[in-house]
C-alpha cells in the first residue's frame, strides 16, 4: 500500500451560524489547504468535531471534500469511536465513498483490554477491505494507550492496518511496519527526524506552506534549514494550544476571514484572553484581515 506522508491537515468543519455544516465553506477551505501545501486531509476527526457529526453529516463530508480535492490530495475520514458495531459501519461508508485511508481512535471511556483492543481493530481492517487503515494513538483524550509493540504486532498481522497518528510525545519513534505520522505540531519535525512520514496536523491551516518546507527541507537532506523554518513557526503552533482543540485554530480562521467561527456545544468560542493569544501569533506573521474583530 501507498506511504502514508507529508503534511496531512485534519481540517476543521465549517458550520452556518445555525450550525448546520456549511458545505461550500468545506469545499472552499479543503480547495485551500491544498493549494497552500496541505498533501493530504482529514475529515471528521478530532479537529472536525467528530463527537458531534452525526454519521450522515461525516459521510456527506467525506464526498464533499474527496469530489472537491481527491485528485490532488489524500482524504482520509476519522471513522473510529469506543462503539466496535458503529465503527465497522461508519468505516465501510467512507471505503465506499473512496475514502483513501480511515483514521480509527483507540476506543475510548469503556477502556479495553489488549484483546479487546486487538478484536476491534481487526473488525475495523476487516470492514476496510484494501482501504488502509491509520490508528490513532491519543491518550490524553482517551485514557488508554497503544503501546508500541501492540501496534507493530497489529502492523504485522493485518495486512491493510500500515499508519498511525502518534499523539502520544513520549513514546514517539520507529515503530515497525508502520507509517509514524505525528499527532501534534510541535514534534512534526521530530517525527520526520526519528524516521517518520509525517504529521497530522493543525497548524497547517494556517501556515500551511511553511511546514510544507519544513517537510520539503528535511526530505531533501537540508535538516539545518528544516529546523530554521520551524523555530519560525513555534509562536503559531504555542499559540493553538492555549485551549482545547479545535477552538484556537477556528477561532485563528474566523480572525483571517476564512471561515466562520461557529462550534458545536459543549465547545465554546475562545474567550477574549484566548482571543488575545490567538490574534498575537497571527500578527506575528502578517495573517490578520482588515476589521477582524477582537
Amino acid at each position: 500500500m501507498a506511504t502514508i506522508s507529508g503534511v496531512i491537515t485534519a481540517m476543521v468543519t465549517p458550520f452556518d451560524a445555525e450550525g448546520a455544516v456549511d458545505h461550500p465553506a468545506a469545499r472552499a477551505l479543503a480547495a485551500r489547504l491544498v493549494d497552500q501545501g496541505s498533501h493530504g486531509l482529514v475529515v471528521a476527526g478530532t479537529t472536525g468535531e467528530s463527537p458531534t457529526l452525526s454519521d450522515v453529516e461525516k459521510l456527506e463530508l467525506l464526498k464533499q471534500v474527496k469530489d472537491e480535492v481527491g485528485d490532488r490530495a489524500t482524504v482520509i475520514c476519522g471513522t473510529g469511536s469506543n462503539d466496535t458495531a458503529h465503527t465497522v459501519e461508519l468505516t465501510r461508508g467512507a471505503c465506499k465513498l473512496g475514502a483513501d485511508a480511515v483514521l480509527v481512535v483507540t476506543p475510548y471511556y469503556n477502556k479495553p483490554n489488549r484483546a479487546g483492543l486487538r478484536a476491534h481493530f481487526e473488525a475495523v481492517a476487516k470492514a476496510a477491505g484494501s482501504t488502509p487503515v491509520v490508528l490513532y494513538n491519543i491518550p490524553s483524550r482517551c485514557v488508554v494507550n497503544l503501546p508500541v509493540e501492540f501496534m507493530a504486532e497489529l502492523a504485522r498481522e493485518v495486512e491493510n492496518i500500515v499508519a498511525v497518528k502518534q499523539a502520544n510525545n513520549e513514546e514517539l519513534g520507529p515503530i515497525e511496519g508502520l507509517d509514524v505520522l505525528a499527532g501534534n505540531d510541535e514534534i512534526f519535525l521530530r517525527t520526520l527526524e526519528l524516521g517518520g512520514t509525517g504529521g497530522i496536523l493543525v497548524a497547517s491551516h494556517l501556515v500551511g506552506a511553511e511546514m510544507r518546507a519544513v517537510h520539503q527541507a528535511f526530505t531533501s537532506g537540508d535538516a539545518g534549514r528544516a529546523h530554521e523554518l520551524e523555530a519560525e513557526l513555534i509562536p503559531v503552533f504555542e499559540a493553538l494550544t492555549v485551549t482545547a482543540n479545535p477552538i484556537p485554530v477556528k477561532a485563528a480562521l474566523e480572525m483571517m476571514g476564512v471561515i466562520g467561527g461557529t462550534l458545536r456545544l459543549p465547545m465554546v468560542p475562545a474567550s477574549a484572553q484566548e482571543r488575545s493569544v490567538v490574534r498575537a501569533a497571527l500578527e506575528r506573521r502578517g495573517l490578520m484581515v482588515a476589521g477582524a474583530g477582537p
